[in-house]
């Protein structure tokens, strides 16, 4: 009944608390072992990620964020802090915003990197329309970071957009 109705795994996984109670025969506690499922997942898919150079890994990272952010409801801005050797040493939501829009800035994005000491990093966010395509803000803030982070010799290797109908590299376009 679940993949009926949420369409896949994925869907399931990513139903929300509402919509797994409309369903005949949800318990509070299948609802527990949907969500330790859903965290069990994306720690395998961070597992694969972190503390390994992120560049010669580019396909398992866009698979964690894909599981991480494409279902969410409200965008998200990501960002995945790296070290010299581009390895991942942190990945944290900076804002949740509203169904189309999440505030980024550039000042904050900086300050934080020079705390972890990270001299690159990977910054992501979610569509929840569906659609990856980057508006004109979105092409706006990327420059604004990069202009900053160059400041400090800090390398912007990406902005990635997630969608549930997949993803959009400011590198590749």
């Amino acid at each position: 009944n679940l993949i009926s109705k949420f369409g896949d795994l994925h869907g399931v996984l990513n139903a929300s608390l509402n919509e797994l109670h409309s369903i005949a025969g949800i318990s509070h506690n299948t609802d527990i072992a949907i969500r330790a499922m859903r965290a069990a997942g994306l720690r395998l898919l961070k597992q694969d990620v972190v503390g390994r150079p992120v560049l010669t890994s580019w396909q398992r990272l866009i698979d964690y964020c894909q599981a991480a952010m494409a279902n969410e409801k409200n965008e998200q801005f990501r960002i995945i802090f790296l070290n010299k050797r581009n390895e991942v040493i942190s990945d944290e939501v900076q804002q949740t915003g509203t169904v189309d829009h999440t505030p980024a800035y550039p000042r904050e994005i900086v300050k934080r990197a020079l705390e972890l000491g990270a001299t690159a990093l990977i910054m992501v966010h979610n569509h929840p329309s569906g659609d990856p395509t980057p508006s004109d803000a979105d092409i706006k803030m990327t420059k604004q970071v990069i202009q900053a982070a160059g400041s400090f010799d800090i390398t912007i290797h990406d902005h990635l957009i997630i969608s549930r109908n997949g993803y959009t590299s400011f590198k590749t376009e």
